[in-house]
C-alpha cells in the first residue's frame, strides 16, 4: 500500500495546478492535477511520518533539483512537532511561516503573512539560488533581520505553517501534508464537557478557533497524506527539573550578565471551566502562558514527581490569541494569574535559570535538561542542594493566597496592569457565519472537525485502587497492602499508555509509602514495542529493565526454543523477584543471545534511587510470573496497549 502511494505521488508530481493542461512531452511526468483525486491517505501521525520519510527518500532518487513539501493545519495541531522528527532523519531545512509575519496581528489571520516573501523564497531555492528568509522577534513584535538558506544545504525544504497549503504555495509543493487533531481535537472534546451546553461544533469551532472553517480548513482538504494526530502530550522527551530556593557559591560563579543570559518575560493564567465546582481540581483547569504576542495553552497539570524531580511532558502548543478570548467568552474565569520573570544561561545541554514569581515576590533556582541523570550529576557538581521543591508555582500560589471563590474577581498579577507590553491582550471575539463556507457543505469532513473524545467523556481514565484478590501461594503479597489498582478497561496509544504507566508507578509508591519496591511486568508478542515502552518509563522514573532473555537456559536456547516458557530458567527468576521484593542484594543473569550462552551476572539492589523495576519479556504476563507482579502492562501492537492490574 505504501509502496503504491509513493508511486502515484512521483508519478504525478504532488503538486496542484488547477488551470494548468497536462504537458504532453514525453520527457515529462504525468499529468499534474490534484492529487486529492487519487490519493487522500488517511494515517496515524507515526504512520504518517513513516510514509513522508520514504516519499521523501524515492523524490530525492528520481527528482532532479529540490524537493518541497508543505505541512499545514490548525495550531496545535501537531504540525510542527512533524517537520522537526522528519528534519532530524533526513536532515532537511525547515522553513516556518512563523517568521514570514507582517506585524501583531494573530498568527491564524491569513493577512498578517507575508505571501510574497515566502514565494519568492521558495522560487530562488527551486532555481537553485540562495534565500534570504526574514527573522521575527515575538518579544519585539517585529522582524529583526534575516538570515541566508543556501541552495546547496539540502535536497528537500519543508514548509511549516498553519497556511503552508494556502493557495498562493500549492504549485510550488511536490507534497501536501495536513495534521489535525492533538490539542486542536482535545481543547474542543475538554470544552464539549466542561459547558455542559448542546451546542454545535461548528459554533464551539467558531467560538475558540474563529478562522478555521473560513481560512484554515479549506486548505486542509487539497493534502495528498492526511493525518490524525491522537497525540496531545509525550513523556517520550521528557524535561527534568531540579528547583531550589538555595544558591550555592558555585553557582554564583557562573556569568549571569546582558551578555549571555537570556530573559523571557510570562504572563501565566489558568482558567476555571465554567461547570467547575467550589472545590480546587486544578488538573480540570486549562493553563495559558503568554509570551509577548504569542500564546501557548495546555491541558491540566500533566507533571510527574518523582523523587526530587520534576518531570514535564511536551504538553504545550502555539494557539492563536483568539483562542483565549473564545474561552473566556463561553464561561471560562482567569482564577489565577501571575507574572515570571526568567533570566536563563545554557550550560551545554543544561538551561540553569532564577525565575522571579511578582505574586510570591520570590526567586528560583531551576536545572533543566532531557537527561535526568545528566541533570542530578550537574546539580551535585554545581552544589546545589536541598530542600528541593517539586510543587507548581500554582500550587505555591494556591497555598498561600487560597482558593479563589466561584464569585470573587480572578486574582490578576500586579504586571498585568503595569505597562502596555506585560498586558493581557484579550481583543473581541470573532464569529462567521455558515454561509463562509458553503462550498463546502457537500464535502465529507469528519477527518478535520471530530474530536477525538466524545462528549461527556473525560480526556485520560485515572487509577483507582480495589481490593486485591490473594493469588495461590502468594503469601508475599498478603504482606504488601490488601489493595490493588483497578484494571483499565480501555487500550490506549502510546502517548497515554506510558503517562498512565508512570501514574500508575506513582499510585502504588503512595500505597506503599515509598517503602517497598514496586514490581512491573510488561509482555507482548515480538516486535509489539515493549522493550522501547520498558525504556521510556525507566527513562522518567530512573528505574530499572530485566529482560526476561537474561533467564534463557542455555540448553534450550539451543535447540531453537526461544518461544518456549520452559527455557526461562524460573528458579532463578523467583528467586530474584523474592529478593527484590525482600529489598535483598540480588544477582541477576547475563546471556549471551550470539553464543546462547550465561555470560556473568550483575548485582541489583533497590535502594532510594532504584525503588522500581520492570520485568519485560513475551512471558512477563504469564500466570507464575503475574503473581508476583504490582503492575500488568501488555502491549498487543506498537502505539496501542491494554493495561491490567
Amino acid at each position: 500500500m505504501d509502496d503504491e502511494a509513493v508511486q502515484r505521488v512521483f508519478e504525478e508530481r504532488g503538486r496542484d495546478y488547477p488551470h494548468q493542461q497536462p504537458s504532453t512531452s514525453s520527457s515529462s511526468c504525468s499529468a499534474a492535477s490534484s492529487i486529492l483525486q487519487s490519493l487522500p491517505l488517511h494515517v496515524s501521525f507515526d504512520h504518517g511520518f513513516h510514509l513522508l520519510v520514504k516519499l521523501l527518500q524515492e523524490l530525492r532518487a528520481k527528482k532532479e533539483g529540490l524537493v518541497t513539501v508543505g505541512i499545514g493545519g490548525p495550531s496545535g495541531s501537531g504540525k510542527t512537532s512533524l517537520a522537526e522528527k522528519v528534519a532530524s532523519v533526513i536532515g532537511c531545512t525547515v522553513v516556518s511561516m512563523e517568521n514570514y509575519r507582517d506585524g501583531i496581528d494573530d498568527g491564524n489571520d491569513p493577512n498578517s503573512i507575508d505571501f510574497d516573501t515566502l514565494v519568492r523564497n521558495l522560487e530562488d531555492l527551486m532555481k537553485g539560488k540562495d534565500a534570504v528568509t526574514p527573522l521575527f522577534d515575538f518579544q519585539k513584535k517585529r522582524r529583526v533581520g534575516s538570515k541566508t538558506i543556501k541552495s546547496s544545504s539540502s535536497g528537500v525544504v519543508v514548509v511549516d505553517g498553519t497556511y503552508a497549503l494556502h493557495s498562493k504555495l500549492r504549485s510550488l509543493l511536490d507534497i501536501r501534508v495536513a495534521v489535525v487533531g492533538g490539542v486542536h481535537f482535545s481543547l474542543l472534546s475538554k470544552v464539549q464537557y466542561d459547558i455542559r451546553d448542546p451546542c454545535s461544533l461548528d459554533d464551539l469551532i467558531d467560538s475558540i478557533f474563529p478562522l478555521f472553517r473560513k481560512h484554515i480548513e479549506p486548505d486542509l482538504h487539497h493534502a495528498q497524506i492526511r493525518i490524525n494526530n491522537s497525540f496531545v502530550s509525550s513523556f517520550r522527551e521528557p524535561i527534568y527539573k531540579l528547583k531550589c530556593k538555595s544558591e550555592s557559591e558555585k553557582v554564583s560563579t557562573y556569568s549571569f550578565n546582558e551578555n549571555c543570559e537570556q530573559i523571557d518575560n510570562f504572563i501565566e493564567m489558568y482558567l476555571r471551566p465554567p461547570s467547575a465546582r467550589e472545590e480546587v481540581r486544578i488538573n480540570d483547569w486549562i493553563k495559558v502562558r503568554q509570551s509577548g504576542i504569542r500564546y501557548y495553552i495546555s491541558l491540566g497539570d500533566q507533571r510527574i514527581v518523582d523523587k526530587n524531580f520534576i518531570i514535564r511532558p511536551k504538553a504545550e502548543f502555539e494557539v492563536g490569541r483568539m483562542t483565549l478570548t473564545g474561552l473566556l467568552s463561553l464561561g471560562y474565569m482567569i482564577v489565577v494569574s501571575y507574572k515570571r520573570t526568567s533570566r536563563s544561561i545554557s550550560i551545554g545541554n543544561l538551561s540553569l535559570s532564577r525565575e522571579t514569581i511578582d505574586t510570591l515576590d520570590e526567586t528560583f533556582m531551576v536545572l533543566r535538561g532531557i537527561d535526568r541523570k545528566v541533570v542530578g550529576a550537574e546539580a551535585s557538581k554545581m552544589g546545589i542542594k536541598e530542600p528541593w521543591i517539586t510543587k507548581s508555582y500554582l500550587e505555591m500560589i494556591l497555598e498561600s493566597k487560597g482558593v479563589p471563590r466561584l464569585n470573587t474577581p480572578p486574582p490578576l498579577s500586579s504586571a498585568s496592569i503595569v505597562g502596555g507590553q506585560e498586558k493581557v491582550i484579550v481583543p473581541k471575539p470573532i464569529r462567521v457565519t455558515s454561509n463562509l463556507v458553503s462550498k463546502f457543505e457537500d464535502l465529507s469532513q469528519p477527518w478535520t472537525r471530530s474530536p477525538t473524545k466524545s462528549k461527556g467523556e473525560p480526556v485520560l481514565a485515572t487509577w483507582r485502587f480495589i481490593p486485591a484478590v490473594p493469588l495461590q501461594a502468594d503469601n508475599s503479597s498478603a504482606s504488601r497492602n490488601c489493595m490493588q489498582l483497578a484494571p483499565m478497561a480501555d487500550s490506549y496509544d502510546l502517548d497515554s499508555g506510558l503517562l498512565l504507566a508512570v501514574q500508575a508507578i506513582q499510585a502504588l509508591n503512595t500505597l506503599f509509602e515509598n517503602k517497598l519496591p514496586v514490581i512491573v511486568g510488561i509482555g507482548g508478542p515480538s516486535g509489539s514495542g515493549k522493550t522501547s515502552l520498558a525504556h521510556k518509563m525507566a527513562n522518567i522514573v530512573g528505574c530499572e529493565v530485566i529482560s526476561l532473555e537474561s533467564y534463557y537456559r542455555s540448553e534450550q536456547v539451543k535447540d531453537f526454543k526461544y518461544d518456549d516458557f520452559g527455557s526461562l530458567d524460573l528458579t532463578l527468576l523467583s528467586k530474584n523477584i523474592d529478593d527484590i521484593r525482600n529489598c535483598k542484594r540480588t544477582k541477576v543473569p547475563i546471556f549471551d543471545l550470539e553464543n546462547c550462552t550465561r555470560s556473568g551476572f550483575k548485582e541489583l539492589q533497590v535502594s532510594e534511587d532504584c525503588g522500581v523495576v520492570i520485568f519485560e519479556g513475551v512471558y512477563a504476563l504469564h500466570p507464575d510470573i503475574r503473581k508476583s507482579l504490582d503492575l500488568w502492562i501488555a502491549v498487543v501492537r506498537m502505539n496501542f496497549y491494554s493495561y491490567l492490574c
